[in-house]
C-alpha cells in the first residue's frame, strides 16, 4: 500500500498561539511530527501542509526528504475541513507527477510524543483490514470519565446523563472504552473521493496514554512540557 504522509500545521491557533513553532526540548512542535512522519517505514512520502512560512523554512532547511507544499489561506482557517487540505496536498502532489497513492496519512503536530511506530501501526491495521475505510489511533478512556458515571444537574440534584450507574464504580465493573486521541489518521484515497476522513468502517490502535497527549490549549501546553522533563529525568 502506497501511503502518503501528510502534517498539517496551520499558522491560526487562538488557544495556543504560535502552537506548531512552539519548542518543546528544543524543538518546534512541527519538527516532532515530520520527524515521526519520516522516520515510518510504511510513509512513500511526507509533505507539509502550512501557510506559515516560518515552518516552511524550518522543513526545507532540516528536512529536505519533506516536500512543503503552501496551504492557501482559504484552507487555513479555524473552520477549515482537513479533508480540504488532504484534497490540495493530492492534488499538489499529483502535478508534479506523484500519483497512485492508495491512503494518506495525517500526523498531527499537536500531539508531540507519537512515534514513527505509532504511524507504521495505525497504517498496518487498515492494510490488514481490507473491508475498513480508516484507521486511527485512539486511547482508553479513563475510568473516572466513562459515559456511566456522567451526570446532569437539576438544581443541585445529580441526575444520570445516559444510564444509572446501579453501583458501578471501580474500573473493572465498567466496560472498557476507548476514544479518538487525535493522533494519527489514516484513510483510503477512496474514502477520501467519498467526501470524508473517517469512513463507516473505521479501525483502532490503541496508543498508550503517556503518548496520547493533544495540545489544545495552555494547560495541555504545560503538560507536555511537564511529560517531556519527566522523560528526560529518566
Amino acid at each position: 500500500m502506497k501511503v502518503l504522509g501528510i502534517v498539517p500545521a496551520r499558522a491560526g491557533s487562538k488557544r495556543v498561539p504560535g502552537k506548531n513553532l512552539r519548542l518543546l526540548g528544543g524543538k518546534p512542535l512541527v519538527a516532532w511530527s515530520l520527524e515521526a512522519a519520516l522516520g515510518a517505514k510504511t510513509l512513500g512520502a511526507v509533505v507539509l501542509s502550512t501557510d506559515s512560512d516560518e515552518a516552511l523554512a524550518i522543513a526545507a532547511e532540516k528536512y529536505p526528504a519533506v516536500i512543503g507544499l503552501n496551504r492557501p489561506a482559504a484552507l487555513a482557517t479555524d473552520t477549515a475541513l482537513a479533508i480540504e487540505f488532504v484534497r490540495h496536498a493530492l492534488a499538489e502532489l499529483a502535478q508534479r507527477g506523484q500519483t497512485g497513492f492508495d491512503a494518506i496519512a495525517i500526523v498531527q503536530p499537536s500531539s508531540p510524543f507519537t512515534t514513527s511506530d505509532d504511524i507504521d501501526r495505525t497504517v498496518h491495521v487498515l492494510e490488514g483490514a481490507a473491508a475498513a475505510d480508516s484507521a486511527v489511533s485512539v486511547m482508553k478512556l479513563d475510568h473516572a470519565v466513562h459515559p456511566v458515571k456522567m451526570k446532569r444537574l437539576e438544581g443541585d440534584k445529580l441526575i444520570a446523563y445516559v444510564e444509572e450507574e446501579r453501583g458501578r464504580m471501580a474500573a473493572h465493573e465498567l466496560s472498557d472504552l476507548y476514544v479518538r486521541n487525535c493522533s494519527v489518521y489514516v484513510s483510503r484515497v477512496r474514502t477520501i473521493e467519498g467526501g470524508t476522513i473517517l469512513g463507516n468502517d473505521s479501525r483502532a490502535y490503541v496508543m498508550p496514554r503517556e503518548r496520547s497527549v493533544d495540545i489544545n490549549d495552555e494547560l495541555d501546553w504545560k503538560f507536555a512540557q511537564f511529560l517531556f522533563g519527566m522523560s528526560e529525568t529518566r
